[in-house]
């Protein structure tokens, strides 16, 4: 388990992925905006603290970390439930490869999506308070696989402020 985390973390660090920015609080944003919700990326989310990585199995077959603005930090360390305003998580997701140099070990391979969510209660209230984005190369997904976000989380994470990832400590 450490060497998968440190595996994300490296890539997290390192990988060049779609667009960085250099504000820490997520207030700043960069590129279109997604179709439903008007989410953006928020400037200087790559330097943002893990919250959790991820695997994800078939057939996405995906390594993904998540991060969290220092709002997001807070309710996670404070155990706070529902997320304030301003609470914003990135996941960041590549191919899940097996490592050329250690076979045991599996690396990221080719960046798949930027996805974001944004807590803002009175601008998504017919979302439990959530905007979400997703990302690819920069650039925002059609509205078709929007519509997809909010009724998954709300069927699998409504208890958890619809929010799937737990803090790794």
């Amino acid at each position: 388990m450490k060497l998968f985390v440190a595996m994300v973390l490296a890539a997290a660090a390192a990988a060049s992925v779609l667009i960085a920015g250099s504000g820490e609080s997520g207030s700043a944003e960069v590129g279109d905006a997604s179709p439903i919700y008007g989410v953006h990326i928020p400037a200087g989310y790559r330097q943002w603290e893990l919250i959790a990585p991820a695997q994800e199995a078939e057939p996405l077959n995906e390594l993904r970390s998540v991060l969290g603005n220092a709002v997001a930090i807070k309710a996670y360390k404070d155990q706070t439930l529902p997320f304030p305003d301003g609470t914003i998580l990135a996941k960041l997701a590549w191919k899940h490869i097996q490592s050329p140099d250690f076979e045991p070990a599996s690396v990221p391979g080719a960046a798949t999506t930027v996805q974001i969510m944004v807590k803002d209660s009175k601008k998504y209230p017919a979302t439990g308070g959530w905007g979400f984005g997703r990302f690819i190369d920069g650039k925002p997904v059609d509205e078709a696989q929007h519509e997809t976000c909010f009724a998954c989380h709300e069927a699998r994470v409504r208890a958890r402020d619809y929010v799937f990832t737990r803090y790794a400590k």
